[in-house]
């Protein structure tokens, strides 16, 4: 009788929240978040080859370490911005597409346009050509990191989502090592009439394609398909999901438990950019506004120059490479020490503190001179940092309902890159004017700028459902 008295749609819709968000731990979640995961990784290979690289770009003439203007396009400044740049109008104009056609296919879509992109760009030998084509590839990227966000997000039940974001993260943050290897081996060689740099940057654009393939088997996002109308498809994914999870644990689910109607009326909704704008999220697109304008200033100021300010402390090419290889090897094991805790504390502390960490290592890795304190300091500014990437990633993509999820984290994330292009030159400035030191104080006093706002500001995330936070 009750099913015959409440509406379809509310009960569709509260269904498929509800049944996704009791589901347990299990080895299936997990592989389909391993499958989302690999994608990601060619982000993070991306972005920190770019750091891996640059002495042999040097080397070739093809750019300097700073830059004789502030914008300079011969500089390593301006092969950073390129890539920001384009993750930047990736972010920003065409992460909607995720929530108007699917995670799914822009998910596949964007990987095959980075792949192409990046392939071209390995065979440019002009500043110009090579910046050119890295902001293509960085637009296929930019588009691809929102859609994982967005998908890991929607897919972990309420309780776990901060380990399934920590277990995305370990496995993105396993390219950087393997990209750091991949460097240190093939930079300083050519191979096959080609300069080891661009067999670097060739073994990311020909990797995208393999996982193009593995990411048939991951289904469509069930809360998507039915904010599209598509119950029947969405209940289908389900009960094959709860088939897989009932099996691994040999027990009964858990029951469901259906949220209110007017939280049902809400999730159901259209949406559109405009609503960040509302009464209800204005508040929440500011904060995350002006985080992601900082945050990037301690995250990449580092690790996309590491080998860069290694070298202005008079270390050679070979041992900053060297340096940089043991202080990556360490960037997985920030997701994965936070992984058992990323749902035991509240996430916007966790943000917070990370970001105090960055600081307070960060200055006394300016003062080191030996590659013990440089090495030990380098790890605890990638722990530090890996830890507050999950984190945000999660923290940013519960404060937004699934309607408007893509588009929204698009419109703020996009911040950080737009950032990035004009921070790499303010960093580039600094490390001219001021050297090593000069450039870790710009970087603390942005860090802690974000232990305020955040800690101060936003919102609590930890263990409550998407559609509740939403409200």
């Amino acid at each position: 009788m009750n099913r015959a008295i409440t509406p379809p749609a509310a009960t569709n819709l509260i269904t498929v929240a509800a049944r996704l968000d009791r589901l347990p731990p299990s080895r299936y979640l997990r592989k389909l978040i391993l499958l989302l995961s690999l994608g990601a990784c060619f982000e993070f290979y991306d972005l920190f080859f770019s750091a891996y690289i640059a002495p042999a770009l040097y080397a070739s003439g093809i750019f300097t370490p700073t830059t004789r203007g502030f914008l300079g396009i011969a500089g390593f400044a301006s092969f950073v911005a390129a890539l920001f740049g384009g993750l930047f109008v990736g972010t920003l104009f065409f992460s909607s597409v995720a929530d108007r056609f699917g995670r799914r296919s822009i998910f596949s879509f964007s990987l095959l346009w980075y792949s192409a992109c990046t392939f071209v760009m390995a065979f440019q030998s002009t500043a110009a050509a090579i910046n050119l084509w890295r902001f293509l590839a960085g637009i296929g990227l930019g588009v691809e990191m929102i859609t994982i966000g967005a998908y890991v997000s929607e897919l972990a039940p309420k309780n776990s989502r901060g380990e399934a974001f920590a277990f995305n993260q370990f496995v993105s943050f396993l390219a950087v090592p393997f990209a750091a290897f991949v460097s240190a081996a093939l930079v300083p060689r050519r191979l096959a009439g080609l300069d080891g740099w661009r067999w670097v940057v060739l073994i990311g654009a020909s990797g995208a394609i393999f996982v193009w393939f593995i990411r048939r088997a991951i289904p469509e996002s069930p809360r998507w398909l039915e904010q599209h109308g598509r119950s029947e498809e969405a209940d289908r994914i389900l009960q094959a999901i709860e088939v897989r999870v009932r099996s691994e644990t040999g027990e009964p689910l858990p029951e469901p438990h259906p949220a209110g109607a007017d939280l049902t009326q809400r999730a159901q909704a259209s949406g559109s950019l405009q609503e960040i704008w509302s009464k209800r999220y204005r508040a929440r697109t500011l904060l995350l506004t002006a985080f992601h304008i900082l945050q990037p200033v301690g995250y990449y100021g580092f690790a996309g120059w590491v080998p860069t300010l290694l070298l202005a402390e008079g270390i050679t090419v070979t041992q900053s490479l060297r340096y940089t290889f043991i202080i990556a090897l360490a960037s997985p094991l920030g997701p994965l020490l936070g992984w058992r805790f990323a749902d035991a504390f509240e996430r916007k502390w966790q943000v917070s503190g990370a970001a105090l960490a960055i600081a307070a290592f960060g200055l006394p890795f300016a003062l080191q001179r030996t590659a013990f304190g440089v090495v030990l300091f380098g790890v605890l500014i990638t722990l530090s940092s890996n830890w507050m990437s999950f984190a945000y990633h999660t923290y940013q993509a519960e404060l937004y309902p699934t309607r408007i999820r893509a588009r929204a984290v698009g419109f703020v994330y996009s911040w950080s890159r737009l950032s990035t292009v004009f921070s790499s030159f303010v960093i580039a400035l600094f490390l001219r004017n001021y050297g090593t030191a000069g450039v870790f104080i710009f970087i603390a006093c942005s860090m802690l700028m974000v232990c305020l706002l955040i800690g101060g500001f936003g919102p609590r995330t930890a263990r409550r459902p998407l559609e509740e936070i939403a409200r």
